[in-house]
């Protein structure tokens, strides 16, 4: 894969809705006229195809036509890398990029476009409190705060997304929309996105990703059990210890891996010259009138037993049942009591994997915190994701040099997490992680730990030097945990880039 480096056209954003017009005039040049589309004419192309109605199914909120527009604006900075934060600047596949997300992935389009197999994101959860996305690139975080009536002159907030504000909903939609709808364009015909998030916004979320991706391309909502011990603040008689991934496929037809089945079932006591097999149910799952031709009397045909039928039928209708019969793949009980099973073998099974459970546990934010806490100590982060979480959805979707994105990067877990299953596996994934380097402010109780840290390290108090200090160690324990495969860990180095 190319690098990036300063001043490369390719760092430069795609002009989308140019593109898209010249796909346009290709398919129904007709619709043009003096350079403009003709939508009377262009209606008339499509014939019942296009919708007139003034009223549609649909999430619709206010900003939403001006966040799509935003989405098909093209960026207006570059890439500037950073070699000096890089570890193994010259070998590694590996992208860390500060910045605002939003115009880092339209940055990225010309490079990556249609190459990343995962997007997993852990965007801010819509708790009330203040997000800060910047969608004017020329303004700094404080001027955007402060155009926006955030902050003062002072640097004192002024305000904060809260329910009472009318725009609780609508100022969180508007901030996701346009980034979900780039990162589409980033995502492999085969990729997936999944999503992080509460009950807060978790029918927006699926609305909003029906509206993006397709409502066909709804892979799963996974539940994940995220807290153990119970929430002592909840006032409903009931502790919220789950999220939501919400998980939608690039096309359709795009699934899971799924988990591995146990074959330790699977042997050859008789030397079946078949290999090994295992014994598996031979009744049926529907009932008489919905699959009458399988319901029959089974009779064994050396002892003439009887089996009769059981409620739901058998397995196999009469000519597919009497040669396996013959093939010697039915077992018949030798007390001639019971009822009949069937081998089944293991080269003959279409899967070694069966379906994964939508319900994850296992692992909670607890472990994310104390994985956190022994790389960089604690209060740097709160409620970090675990690596088990990334490495999860990083093994059922990815695979050799197959890209993972996280354009909400925060601590850093979604990079941590492709680094340690690269080691599990022996896969040669690389991620690509974007983070605002929003300020840390000393004096906010929940950001004063964090800023300490930046400054223990020498660092600039923003979130970036954070998330790159922990993938800086995580690299550090892998290679010191794993010193044989130090020749394959250019994997696990990381480059660094900024958006000016």
């Amino acid at each position: 894969m190319k690098k990036i480096i300063l001043n490369d056209p390719e760092t430069r954003s795609a002009d989308v809705v140019a593109e898209n017009l010249e796909h346009l005039k290709v398919l129904f040049p007709e619709a043009f006229t003096e350079g403009k589309v003709d939508f009377d004419v262009l209606k008339q192309l499509l014939g019942g195809a296009a919708d007139e109605r003034e009223e549609k199914y649909g999430l619709n909120w206010h900003g939403k036509r001006q966040a799509r527009q935003l989405a098909l604006t093209p960026s207006t900075g570059t890439l500037r890398p950073c070699p000096k934060e890089s570890v193994d600047w010259d070998t590694t596949k590996n992208l860390m990029i500060e910045g605002d997300n939003l115009e880092v992935l339209k940055l990225l389009q010309k490079s990556y476009a249609g190459k990343v197999k995962l997007i997993y994101i852990d965007p801010p959860y819509n708790t009330g409190t203040d997000f800060v996305y910047p969608d004017n690139y020329r303004d700094n975080i404080r001027n955007y705060l402060e155009l926006t009536r955030q902050i003062d002159g002072e640097n004192r907030k002024l305000s904060s997304n809260t329910e009472a504000s009318g725009r609780f909903h609508t100022d969180w939609l508007n901030m996701m929309y346009p980034r979900l709808k780039v990162a589409r364009s980033l995502l492999a015909k085969e990729g997936v996105v999944a999503v992080s998030v509460d009950d807060v916004e978790e029918s927006n979320l699926r609305k909003l990703c029906d509206d993006i991706f397709g409502e066909e391309n709804f892979i799963a909502q996974l539940v994940w059990k995220s807290r153990i011990s119970e929430d002592t603040r909840a006032t409903t008689g009931f502790s919220s210890d789950h999220e939501y991934i919400i998980c939608y496929a690039h096309d359709e037809g795009t699934a899971f891996r799924g988990a591995e089945k146990d074959t330790k079932k699977f042997s050859n006591p008789d030397n079946d010259p078949r290999g090994p097999w295992r014994s598996a149910d031979l009744t049926g799952l529907a009932t008489r009138a919905a699959r009458p031709n399988l319901h029959y009397d089974l009779i064994d045909p050396e002892t003439r037993v009887d089996y009769g039928c059981p409620p739901k039928g058998w397995r196999f209708e009469p000519a597919t049942m009497d040669k396996k019969i013959l093939e010697g793949r039915i077992l018949f009980p030798d007390s001639g009591k019971g009822r009949p099973r069937h081998k089944l073998f293991l080269n003959e099974m279409k899967s070694l994997f069966k379906n994964l459970s939508s319900v994850l546990t296992g692992f909670s934010t607890a472990d994310g915190t104390r994985e956190l806490n022994q790389l960089l100590g604690a209060g740097a982060f709160a409620f970090p994701k675990p690596t088990a979480l990334v490495r999860l959805l990083t093994e059922q979707i990815t695979t050799e040099r197959d890209i993972v994105m996280d354009f909400f990067a925060g601590s850093g877990s979604t990079g941590h997490g492709v680094l340690q299953q690269n080691i599990v596996d022996g896969k040669n994934r690389r991620y690509i992680l974007v983070q605002l380097p929003e300020i840390l402010d000393s004096s906010d109780k929940d950001q004063g730990a964090a800023a300490s840290l930046c400054d223990r390290l020498g660092r600039p108090r923003n979130i970036c030097e954070l998330t790159k200090e922990r993938l800086r160690l995580a690299v550090r324990d892998i290679s010191v945990a794993n010193p044989m495969c130090d020749a394959d860990l250019a994997a696990c180095r990381t480059n660094t880039e900024s958006k000016t």
